[in-house]
């Protein structure tokens, strides 16, 4: 590693388990965010700053003044701007070591495996579960994790998804939950979003105890962490076999 990479990221690279090999795993690795939104923004900061080596961001939304509250990609003079090209220029001032890919396409069965392709681990930064259920498919397809993250106001929750292994996003919701336009409080956003960060990491590098078949809400109000345990369903037509 060059003396100005190990300097960037010496505070990282000091961790117990985690140490140079670790950085190595991380700038030799390929992550899929799914959505430049609430939670796409700190995930991508924080991947990006820890020195994943190729972060490539899909969205095909352009940023609001209601986005303001809780994108933190984002500024006033974005407004109108495609996300991910938005985001893919932030992210490399941010870093500048690492490659990012900003696409702005909406996911789709039509583009799901190939955007998906070679990557190490998806991320799902979306608030659709049309698409979540694409990229759940995916990653099923393809035996890599996906990280889930969902808010409602105060309240979130995540857990770590790998295929053979856990309850898939079928198991864990068979049907999708009614379209609404979900409140929304920006740092509910950032604390799911940093956590779904926290779990790519601790994959990609090899350390800790993942978020699998396991559920971790938070709760804002009474600032509370709770598991719910998760298990496969044996009947799951997408996953059981």
């Amino acid at each position: 590693m060059f003396l100005k990479e190990k300097k960037r990221y010496d505070r990282q690279i000091n961790i117990t388990d985690f140490g140079i090999e670790g950085q190595q795993k991380l700038k030799q690795s390929k992550v899929l965010i799914a959505g430049a939104g609430g939670l796409g923004s700190p995930i991508a900061i924080y991947l990006a700053v820890a020195g994943i080596g190729n972060i490539r961001i899909v969205d095909n939304d352009k940023v609001s003044l209601s986005n303001l509250n809780r994108q933190i990609l984002y500024q006033n003079q974005d407004i109108g701007r495609k996300k991910a090209e938005a985001a893919g220029e932030k992210l490399n001032k941010w870093n500048n070591d690492i490659l990012v890919e900003a696409i702005t396409e909406t996911i789709s069965a039509n583009n799901v495996y190939h955007l998906t392709d070679e990557c190490d681990v998806i991320l799902d930064a979306t608030d659709n579960f049309t698409v979540r259920y694409l990229l759940n498919e995916a990653a099923l397809a393809r035996k890599i994790p996906l990280h889930y993250g969902g808010i409602y106001g105060l309240e979130g929750a995540l857990t770590t998804i790998i295929p053979g292994k856990t309850a898939c996003l079928r198991c864990i919701f068979p049907e999708p939950p009614p379209l609404t336009i979900s409140p929304a409080l920006g740092v509910t956003a950032g604390i799911i979003g940093c956590l779904q960060a926290m779990e790519s990491i601790k994959y990609i590098v090899g350390t800790g105890e993942l978020l699998t078949n396991r559920m971790l809400v938070f709760d804002g109000l009474s600032m509370k962490f709770r598991e719910v345990k998760l298990r496969p369903d044996p009947r799951c037509p997408y996953c059981s076999s």
